[in-house]
C-alpha cells in the first residue's frame, strides 16, 4: 500500500489530529468527522477503538503497517513498557527529530528535506527518514544546501523555535544535538499506546 497523499485536513479531522499548521485553524471551527454525518455521535467497538488508534500513530508519524509492525515487534522485545518502547524509537526516527528541532512544519516536510540530502549526523551525509539517532548524535543542515532559498527563508523562524527537552537546538549554526533518550512524558501524550499493544496482542 502506497503513503497516504490525501487532503491533509481530512485527515485531521478523522482523527481529531492536527497534522500540519492549516489543519489546526480549521480543527478549531469544524473538530469533528469529514462527510454529511461527522457531527453525529459514532458507536465504536473495542476492536475499532484499538485500530483507530493504531491508524492514527501510523498517520502522525507517516508510517505504513510492514515498517510499523516490525517497530512494534522491536518495542515488544525490549525490557519496560512495550507502548513507551515503540513511541521512544517513533520520536527518534530522523525525520521526526527534524520536525522536532525546527527545520520543518510538518513530518512530511522534514522526511522530504531528508530525502533530499539536506542533512547530515555526526558530519556523514545522511539521506534516510527512518534512521535512528542515538545520544549524543548532532543533525546539521549541510553546507552546500545553506544556501538554499528554503533555509535562508527559516533562518527568522529557527531563531525564535522552542524545541522537546531531550533535543538542543543552535539556531545560527544550523544544527541540534540529542541531548538524552525520549521519556514517555516528553513524548506525544495523544496516542494510547496501550489500545495499539492490545491491538497487535490479540
Amino acid at each position: 500500500m502506497s503513503r497516504y497523499t490525501g487532503p491533509k485536513i481530512r485527515l485531521s479531522r478523522k482523527f481529531g489530529e492536527a497534522f500540519t499548521p492549516k489543519a489546526a485553524k480549521y480543527l478549531a471551527k469544524r473538530n469533528y468527522r469529514p462527510g454529511m454525518h461527522g457531527q453525529n455521535p459514532q458507536r465504536v467497538s473495542e476492536y475499532g477503538a484499538q485500530l483507530r488508534e493504531k491508524q492514527k500513530a501510523k498517520a502522525i508519524y507517516g508510517i505504513m503497517e510492514k515498517q510499523f509492525r516490525r517497530y512494534y515487534e522491536k518495542a515488544s522485545k525490549k525490557i519496560g513498557i512495550t507502548g513507551d518502547a515503540l513511541l521512544e524509537m517513533l520520536e527518534k526516527r530522523l525525520d521526526n527529530v527534524v520536525y522536532r528541532l525546527g527545520f520543518a512544519t510538518t513530518r512530511p516536510q522534514a522526511r522530504q528535506l531528508v530525502t533530499h540530502g539536506f542533512f547530515e549526523v555526526n558530519g556523514k551525509k545522511v539521506n534516510i527518514p527512518s534512521l535512528e539517532v542515538r545520544v549524543g548524535d548532532e543533525i546539521k543542515v549541510r553546507e552546500i544546501k545553506k544556501q538554499s532559498g528554503y533555509i535562508k527563508n527559516l533562518a527568522p523562524a529557527l531563531a525564535n523555535a522552542k524545541t522537546v527537552e531531550w533535543l538542543s537546538l543552535d539556531p545560527k549554526a544550523f544544527s541540534g544535538k540529542i541531548l538524552s533518550k525520549p521519556i514517555k512524558d516528553q513524548m506525544d501524550q495523544t496516542i494510547n499506546t496501550q489500545l495499539i499493544v492490545e491491538h497487535y496482542s490479540r
